[in-house]
């Protein structure tokens, strides 16, 4: 899993008109659960560049007036018009508990059915996995180079390596859907078999 390091600072003021102020600064109020109590602190918007205009997931270490704790963004809120940060949720994570997380899915190889027309759609573009942080990947490699025309690729045919991916083993994560062109092709085809 990628690292990353931001460094903010504790908060004093908690509430709506202390939020508002630190926004306008460019700064956005952020909480950390999971340890004893939850960590109020604030964090410029220009170190969660990285982290929010990004796919991948991170474990970071949120520097905090020089005591570091090691967590994961769980959830941002964003102002409905401007692109504004307004808060951030993280989860202090501990290398003895299982996490859990929506990893990215990377799609490897070419498909045998992209070679004659077919078109790759990609259903599921995350998968929801629990396990140990040490033991998480940057991204879920799924491999299409055997999928033919109108084959798909489910979760439960993936098999991960110290993790569990949580989403039920039916859901389909790729599939090569069938064309105009490769319908007009399969049918030419077997128009000259004829």
């Amino acid at each position: 899993m990628k690292t990353l390091e931001i460094k903010g600072s504790l908060r004093s003021a908690t509430g709506k008109k202390g939020s508002k102020s630190l926004r306008e600064q460019e700064i956005v109020p952020c909480v950390m659960y999971g340890g004893a109590e939850p960590i109020h602190f604030q964090v410029p918007f220009s170190e969660f560049r990285p982290v929010v205009y990004s796919p991948d997931v991170f474990l970071i270490t949120v520097d905090i007036e020089g005591k570091q704790y090691k967590g994961i963004l769980q959830d941002t809120q964003w102002h409905p018009v401007e692109e504004t940060l307004m808060h951030a949720d993280f989860l202090q994570v501990s290398e003895k508990k299982p996490v859990k997380l929506n990893l990215p899915v990377n799609i490897t190889g070419t498909a045998k059915g992209i070679k004659v027309g077919g078109k790759l759609k990609v259903n599921l573009r995350r998968l929801k996995v629990k396990g140990m942080v040490n033991d998480m990947p940057d991204a879920i490699d799924v491999d299409v180079t055997e999928l033919g025309l109108g084959q798909s690729i489910k979760v439960g045919a993936l098999k991960p390596s110290g993790y569990q991916i949580l989403n039920s083993k039916s859901d389909v994560v790729a599939t090569i859907t069938v064309t105009r062109a490769a319908r007009a092709a399969m049918t030419a085809e077997t128009k000259g078999k004829k």
